[in-house]
C-alpha cells in the first residue's frame, strides 16, 4: 500500500514536533538553520496557521505525509505557486529519517504532482537539491523530473548558501 498526502491540519502540530524533534540532527544538513520554537507543537501550530492562511489565498498547498497506517510522517508542499502564463510551483518535502528508504517519499511527490496537474492545473513543478543529496535526487527522477541545472548558492541551507540542482516536472510530460 503506498504513502499518501493530506492537507495539513492544526491537529498536526503535535505529531510533526515530535518529528522534527526526533530527526533534528538528521534534518539539519538539509534545512535552513531553525531556532528552538520550530521544534515545539506550539512553534510548529505557529507554522501550520501561517500556511494555511497562505492556502487559503492560494499561495501554497502544504501536505502532511501519510504512511500506510495513515500516521504522519513528514511533509510535502508546493510553494510559490504562480498564476498566469507560468501556472507553476516550487515542492519541497521532508521525511522522518526513521521511515527513510521505503519509497514514501516517491508516493508523496507522485501523489502531490498528480494535485498540481489535475485540481490546481499547473503546468510546471520544480524543486531543487543540494548537490550531494543523491537520495532526493533519485526520488525526483522515479517521479519524472529532469535535471534542468545548477543554481549556485541557491539557498542558505545548514547557516551557508550551497550550489542545488534544479529539476522540473511538466503537465505533459509523460
Amino acid at each position: 500500500m503506498p504513502a499518501t498526502t493530506r492537507l495539513i491540519h492544526p491537529a498536526d502540530a503535535d505529531r510533526l514536533a515530535e518529528l522534527q524533534s526526533a530527526g533534528r540532527d538528521f534534518f539539519a544538513p538539509w534545512d535552513k538553520e531553525r531556532d528552538e520554537a520550530w521544534f515545539t507543537a506550539a512553534g510548529q501550530a505557529a507554522e501550520i496557521a501561517g500556511m494555511l492562511e497562505r492556502y487559503e489565498r492560494g499561495e501554497v498547498v502544504p501536505h502532511v505525509i501519510l504512511a500506510p497506517d495513515r500516521h504522519a510522517v513528514g511533509r510535502i508542499t508546493l510553494t510559490g505557486i504562480v498564476r498566469g502564463p507560468f501556472q507553476s510551483a516550487s515542492m519541497g518535502y521532508w521525511l522522518s529519517p526513521d521511515v527513510n528508504g521505503r519509497g514514501y517519499t516517491t508516493d508523496a511527490v507522485r501523489a502531490m504532482l498528480a494535485l498540481a496537474f489535475g485540481e490546481l492545473g499547473l503546468h510546471r513543478v520544480e524543486a531543487s537539491t543540494l548537490l550531494h543529496n543523491e537520495r532526493s535526487q533519485r526520488v525526483l527522477e522515479r517521479a519524472g523530473f529532469t535535471r534542468i541545472g545548477m543554481a549556485p548558492r541557491y539557498l542558505r541551507i545548514d547557516g551557508r548558501w550551497q550550489d542545488h540542482y534544479l529539476f522540473q516536472r511538466l503537465a505533459d510530460e509523460d
